[in-house]
């Protein structure tokens, strides 16, 4: 007997987001009141070297440090807190009105990637399209992207069980060539030959992406409110299949996503529009310039040559829509679920991440910089920049206080680690407001995410075209150069990671007053007495 399933009817979200009671509950204010009643008795009972007059030189550095990205953190904090408390509310009420007033968008496309997905993920995907065409009541069309016949008639057999009588075409576009930037090119070229009208609106989305109930109600009738209005992204929550820690690491690094995003979209941009889900106006999707943007993007190099990006497609399309001048928006109550699912204990896969999400924001930053700030609002611009800032600038706190430990006295290294554990936390209860869940493991998963991050920007900044997709068949960069060109290449990639190491350590020295310069005339004067 063949299964009945009836996506068309209303379903509870994947992951239900907690009430504050439940959020906030007896037990996290009782450990929250711990965890600082423990670091108070660590500032009294273990020795405090903070304020030592032979130290405090040190402490200043740190704090005024800290004081500068706390800052930064803050404006963000504020900004996205003015953004979903008075400016999105009047967009939404706008979206609302006119979606109840009956209008519709005459097509509905999805551009939709997969490789390999498990096919209950894939089932959930395709169950959450229909049920949003379904509740639209318009016209839709899933353009599949495959490169498995297997993952194609998973798709074709459910569509056909669960909506048969539903306004709902798919095409599926066989991709010739590897990769999922070719995947989609080929889909867009495929859209701009089947007469896409320019106002269609064109969703993008991944294979293991759930859209939660009434999404896409939210997110199209702002185009309608806005003829500017070209891109939007939505909020995501993850349903991790893997290890605890990853979870939280993940639900941490969503809670900083949504600060960041709202900040941002109060500028009228965004900083990605994120692959995992954004909506299009077709208008810029049918030129040449898009497609071969998205499919061929590439950066020269002084010292890797031509190179092709692998990933970071939805880094393309912001570049584009960034250059172009448009307006992009973030839906911060339009929601779906990223499915992840990690094998084994998680560290390689988040180390693979991070190099991945680094890579992109590194091959993508400086040639968005390189706009200037009249090309797009002074405050992303500023952004931008402070991406290119921040990687140096996380390290020299810790490299300070190791210094400091190392030449002076190891008890700096305590006081500095109590240092850490009090504001990590105090940057945490920003983060608990935005978070599904309250965890006392964010301070140290904060700080471990912003160390490791930062390393991991400086190490791929000497390695641009080094890249590699673990989630997508395994997909690698290629060199074409010969093989002692690649030597020369390799070595020189490991001699200025260590030389701008080297440069970063020297400074924090020498502006520490940890080692003092020499005196250049005393120098001058004995190397020339010898002659």
């Amino acid at each position: 007997m063949t299964e009945k399933v009836n996506p068309l009817a209303p379903t509870e979200p994947i992951l239900k987001p907690k009430n504050f009671r439940e959020k906030w509950g007896g037990i996290i204010a009782v450990q929250l009141f711990l965890y600082f009643g423990l670091c108070f008795a660590a500032v009294t009972a273990l020795p405090n070297t903070l304020w030592d007059p032979e130290l405090k030189t040190y402490t200043y550095i740190i704090g005024s440090l800290g004081a500068w990205r706390y800052g930064w953190w803050l404006t963000h904090t504020v900004r996205s807190f003015i953004y979903g408390k008075f400016v999105y509310p009047r967009i939404r009420r706008k979206g609302e009105a006119v979606w109840n007033n009956g209008w519709r968008p005459r097509h509905i496309h999805f551009m939709m990637t997969t490789y390999k997905e498990q096919r209950e993920t894939t089932e959930r995907v395709i169950q959450s399209i229909v049920r949003e065409i379904e509740a639209a009541g318009v016209a839709g069309t899933i353009w599949l992207g495959s490169s498995d016949p297997v993952d194609e008639e998973l798709v074709i057999n459910f569509l056909q069980r669960i909506a048969p009588e539903l306004d709902l075409n798919l095409i599926v576009i066989r991709q010739n060539s590897p990769g999922k930037r070719m995947a989609i090119g080929l889909i867009l070229r495929a859209m701009s030959r089947h007469r896409v009208k320019d106002e269609d609106l064109v969703v993008f989305m991944d294979g293991d992406f759930i859209l939660a109930p009434g999404c896409l109600t939210k997110c199209l009738p702002l185009f309608k409110c806005n003829p500017k209005l070209q891109a939007l992204t939505t909020d995501e929550d993850v349903v991790c299949i893997g290890p605890k820690w990853f979870s939280i690491w993940l639900t941490m690094r969503f809670a900083q996503r949504r600060i960041a995003m709202q900040s941002h979209a109060l500028s009228g941009r965004v900083l990605t529009l994120t692959g995992r889900l954004s909506v299009f106006r077709a208008y810029h999707l049918k030129k040449l310039a898009f497609i071969r943007l998205l499919e061929a993007d590439h950066l020269k190099h002084w010292l890797w040559g031509d190179f092709r990006f692998l990933s970071g497609d939805d880094k393309s399309t912001w570049y584009y829509m960034l250059k172009t001048g448009s307006l992009m928006l973030y839906v911060p109550d339009a929601l779906g679920y990223t499915v992840e699912v990690v094998e084994g204990n998680g560290l390689e896969r988040m180390m693979q991440n991070i190099r991945r999400w680094s890579g992109n924001i590194l091959r993508n930053g400086s040639r968005a910089l390189a706009l200037g700030p009249r090309r797009m609002p002074f405050f992303i611009w500023w952004c931008l920049l402070d991406q290119k800032l921040s990687m140096w600038t996380m390290l020299v706190s810790p490299v300070l206080a190791l210094l400091v430990a190392t030449l002076k006295t190891s008890a700096f290294l305590i006081a500095y680690i109590i240092f850490i554990a009090v504001t990590r936390m105090l940057l945490s209860l920003f983060l608990f407001a935005y978070s599904r869940q309250v965890h006392l493991s964010y301070p140290l998963i904060l700080y471990l995410n912003q160390l490791i991050n930062a390393s991991v920007k400086v190490y791929c900044i000497f390695r641009l075209s080094k890249q590699n997709w673990a989630n997508r068949g395994g997909q690698s960069s290629t060199n074409s150069a010969s093989c002692w060109h690649q030597r020369y290449q390799n070595f020189m990639a490991s001699y200025l990671t260590l030389l701008f190491c080297s440069i970063l350590v020297s400074a924090i020295l020498l502006y520490s007053g940890l080692v003092t310069a020499p005196d250049l005339e005393l120098t001058l004067t004995i190397l020339f007495r010898g002659f």
